[in-house]
């Protein structure tokens, strides 16, 4: 592998217009087809082999033309204390604004009148509520048609209404680089500049990155249409593309940087790093791809096209780094050599211990306590965990300043709590000798059931011999209520109705939300399996070691956990909620545990492949185990550090998302890479390794035999570079024409 890589990066530097262009090309193909591209899918859930799933399948087949694929909104109006909407003034301008609604754009479908609709005026007519359908699906409403539905709705705010709305018809997707993640950005090139200590190298990493996210980004929505891809998907590709790249980008070129100091000739040292670091970058990837993949296993699709589409930026970051990186250090010469390299030198001539050196001295001398105080620390963290609940958002998860959370809040004091999350009951009766009877025997039943606040009278269909029931919970759609109620409505009510012939499923968005977060439970086990058992093989042929793959999944344990408490203790008990923007505490978003442990174990491990490989590198060439610890921890900590911080920033930098998918993942890929960086790999690991001495690097004999050599260490480039010298006269031309460029 070392040997390949060696050849791949000397071929670019060498190469390095043609490998330019080819990647301006690849990048101009890419923009062009998402210029092209259809654009996002809707966002929804298809959650095969659920029942709410189940049930919406049966719908689309029974009750034909009845499924809306177009937008919706639902527009809430409100009369002033002392007043009813009902009165006639009051009529009159919610008329007008329905008449308006109508006439806002030609992709209205229909608006239904809340003065002839039933059960659109609340009990105290005071609120009353209008549906908007549309004939296009919420991506391909344009700016007109949001601005034609909010000009519709200032008619009733001007003539002293009320007047809010929600629904997919308002929502507009999200920023891909908002401000904050701009500022992100900003920290990551400041401690490039810090960690490489020149302007040029700083912004390499950057370039590059951005090089990658761009054609992971321009791919991702060129593929949206096709396949159904949702805009939180090509969101979290630039998430992973932008963090993983810069950092794979910092690694190469520290050790290009490490190896210049060293006295090798640019071309030679690109070749060294491309063979070292470009192994740990490969590997790294490596694990993320397989924790990204894995997440077929949950049998979302969804979730398999985010993590697919987030492999594929990594992949991209991946050959980025290993082919027009080594391009670009060939035209910028020996401007990425900066003060901070005749500093490191100086300081490596008089022998004065680093930082790092330091530190990892401290924790060597003391490991077990060292140890000991690490993992309780991060058990303290992850205390939390243990209240953790999964749910979906609605719209009362949004910020109390937006038309949606205030129209939610009044549907629900009007309403009540369950209206804003009705229960779909299906009865399917086709095998009822009475259909009539079994259906409206069902539908009785649902209206005796406690934490039912109402039932409509059951709907059959033409045939007669299926028919829905829509059933309003006493408490709101997140409320451990209405999964009880859930749960009772298909042990109880279902199999009262098999008895009789006859099938009850339960569906509806509600519904579907705790089908996927139930789904998001069953998995995490299965997941955890896969992605740890295959990167645990991986990690063995990087490592030839059994004990260091195993340290490597338990410390990931430990930081996945501790970024859960963190995410526990704000989004949903509220703790420095408001400091960070979130204005409604509630469960977590049940596609956010296994996202988080798939991206953050791939995080993990590429701390543990770029730390663990520098240490593995110096005890294959003849270092003690204790020596080689503080060895390659003294070479490595200072960029996994620089590293890390520019991961927290980026991920940071998402936290102010509007997509509470976003801003919760965010947060937990930003305190999971604090506590995986400087806690586990930077002092749990060396701590372990110094406990295990040379066990830590032992492997059975036969299982060393039949494994391959990856060379990761780079100990098979040393015959390599003896034969691949070049003649001096050609290495001083080729210098000669990069400082001219």
């Amino acid at each position: 592998m070392a040997t390949l890589l060696y050849r791949l990066g000397r071929w670019s530097f060498r190469r390095r217009w043609l490998v330019s262009f080819l990647w301006i090309v690849v990048l101009g193909i890419a923009g062009v087809g998402m210029m092209s591209g259809s654009g996002a899918a809707p966002s929804t859930f298809t959650v095969p082999g659920t029942e709410a799933q189940r049930a919406f399948d049966l719908l689309d087949e029974r009750f034909p033309g009845a499924a809306a694929d177009g937008a919706s909104a639902r527009v809430v109006f409100r009369a002033p204390d002392g007043e009813l909407i009902t009165s006639d003034e009051h009529r009159g301008v919610v008329e007008d604004v329905v008449a308006a609604l109508t006439g806002s754009s030609s992709r209205v479908a229909a608006v239904t009148d809340p003065f002839t609709t039933d059960g659109a005026v609340s009990g105290d007519d005071r609120t009353a509520y209008a549906q908007v359908s549309y004939t296009e699906p919420s991506n391909d409403l344009t700016d007109a048609d949001r601005e034609g539905l909010t000009e519709a709705m200032e008619l009733g705010r001007d003539a002293g209404l009320t007047v809010e709305g929600s629904g997919d018809a308002l929502a507009v997707e999200p920023e891909v680089l908002g401000p904050t993640e701009v500022i992100g950005v900003g920290v990551a090139a400041v401690v490039l500049f810090l960690a490489l200590g020149a302007l040029v190298a700083a912004g390499l990493p950057l370039l590059t990155a951005l090089v990658g996210v761009g054609i992971a980004f321009a791919g991702v929505a060129t593929l949206s249409g096709p396949l159904g891809l949702d805009s939180m998907t090509p969101i979290l590709a630039v998430m992973i593309g932008l963090a993983v790249g810069i950092d794979y980008a910092l690694f190469i070129v520290s050790r290009y940087k490490h190896e210049r100091a060293e006295g090798r000739s640019a071309y030679d040292a690109v070749g060294v790093a491309a063979g070292t670091a470009g192994s740990a970058v490969v590997f790294a990837g490596l694990t993320v791809v397989i924790a990204l993949g894995g997440l077929f296993v949950v049998n979302m699709p969804m979730l398999t096209k985010m993590g697919l589409a987030a492999a594929g930026a990594v992949v991209v970051a991946v050959a980025v780094g290993l082919t027009l990186l080594p391009a670009l250090l060939g035209f910028v010469g020996d401007r990425i050599l900066g003060r901070g390299d005749r500093r490191a030198r100086e300081s490596a001539a008089t022998g004065g211990p680093t930082l790092a050196v330091r530190w990892v001295r401290f924790v060597t001398r003391r490991p077990l306590a060292v140890l000991l105080v690490a993992v309780a620390g991060l058990g303290v963290v992850a205390l939390p965990t243990t209240g953790l609940r999964l749910g979906l958002p609605d719209d009362g998860a949004q910020p109390t300043s937006t038309t949606q959370r205030q129209a939610y809040d009044m549907l629900a004091d009007s309403f009540g709590p369950g209206f804003n999350g009705p229960l779909l009951v299906v009865v399917d009766a086709t095998r009822a000798e009475q259909p009539q009877r079994v259906v409206e025997s069902v539908a009785d039943s649902l209206a005796g059931l406690d934490g039912v606040a109402a039932a409509t009278p059951a709907a059959p269909n033409q045939d007669g011999d299926t028919a829905t029931v829509t059933v309003i919970p006493d408490t709101s759609p997140t409320e451990a209520g209405t999964e009880d109620l859930v749960d009772r409505i298909r042990a109880g009510v279902a199999d009262e109705a098999a008895a009789e012939g006859a099938d009850v499923l339960v569906t509806g968005q509600t519904a579907l939300n705790i089908d996927v977060s139930q789904r998001m439970q069953s998995a995490l086990v299965p997941y955890l399996a896969l992605v740890m058992g295959l990167a645990f093989l991986l990690l063995i042929l990087v490592f030839r070691s059994i004990l260091v793959p195993l340290k490597a999944a338990l410390g990931f344990l430990l930081s996945v956990l501790a970024s859960f408490g963190v995410v526990v203790a704000v989004f949903q008990w509220g703790w420095a909620a408001g400091l960070l923007g979130v204005e409604q505490p509630g469960p977590i978003m049940s596609l956010m545990p296994i996202l988080l442990i798939g991206i953050v174990f791939g995080l993990a491990m590429d701390y543990e492949v770029f730390l663990v490989s520098r240490m593995r590198e110096a005890y294959v060439h003849g270092a003690s185990p204790r020596d080689a610890v503080e060895s390659g921890f003294g070479h490595g900590a200072r960029v996994v550090a620089a590293a890390a911080v520019i991961m927290i920033s980026v991920f940071a930098g998402f936290i102010g998302s509007p997509e509470t998918m976003i801003m919760t993942v965010g947060l937990g890929l930003a305190v999971a890479v604090l506590f995986d960086a400087f806690v586990v790999r930077m002092t749990i690991v060396p701590a372990v390794l110094a406990l295990l001495g040379e066990r830590a690097w032992w492997l059975p004999k036969r299982l060393d035999r039949v494994l391959p050599n990856v060379d990761i260490e780079g100990e098979g480039l040393k015959a390599t570079l003896s034969a691949a010298a070049e003649p001096a006269a050609a290495e001083s031309e080729k210098d000669g024409l990069s400082r001219s460029l």
